[in-house]
């Protein structure tokens, strides 16, 4: 079924067009793309909080991602099944399942609407442009795509979590003192 969705993808979406754009676009939700976007949303002090939890993000997705789950699930890509399609990008040399790209636009997706709703829509369509462009390239299942998106989301919420809960610890801890120097 997943192989029918690509090649319905192949056969009816298709166009001069979007093979032009989508390897672009595919481009913008790869690591070393998302790495430099957070080191400089971090070196901007507005944006230093956005680009802390971007780079911690990274990292795990990294972890969980590339070096766990790829190799433990080991998913062929579908261009390695099917060699018949005119590939626009290079096949990609690790394993399909689940998709990084996807869990990295998960990621910046829902970290940038947790700290600015406004700026998070242009980020939201563009994050859902690069989880398409996965499928329109051939380079990996819809599966792959919907794992990878979902552990992104789980990973910048967790991420999210976790600064809220340390940022509340420290407004407590230095309440607590304030409020204990004042009596004083």
């Amino acid at each position: 079924m997943e192989f029918q969705i690509l090649d319905f993808i192949q056969e009816h979406i298709r166009c001069g067009f979007l093979d032009a754009i989508l390897p672009w676009i595919t481009y913008l939700g790869s690591s070393y793309v998302i790495l430099v976007i957070a080191i400089a949303l971090i070196a901007i002090k507005k944006t230093r909080k956005i680009g802390i939890e971007s780079m911690v993000s990274l990292l795990i997705m990294l972890i969980v991602l590339n070096l766990i789950l790829k190799n433990l699930v080991a998913r062929d890509r579908p261009c390695w099944s099917n060699d018949t399609i005119d590939m626009l990008v290079k096949v990609p040399k690790d394993y399909s399942f689940p998709s990084g790209h996807s869990a990295l636009a998960a990621i910046m997706a829902t970290i940038v609407t947790a700290n600015n709703k406004k700026a998070g829509i242009p980020v939201i369509i563009l994050a859902l442009t690069v989880m398409f462009s996965r499928l329109y390239l051939y380079v990996h299942f819809p599966t792959d795509v919907l794992a990878g998106a979902l552990i992104g989301f789980a990973i910048a919420f967790s991420v999210l979590l976790a600064e809220r809960k340390i940022a509340n610890k420290e407004n407590n801890i230095d309440g607590n003192q304030h409020t204990t120097a004042s009596r004083r």
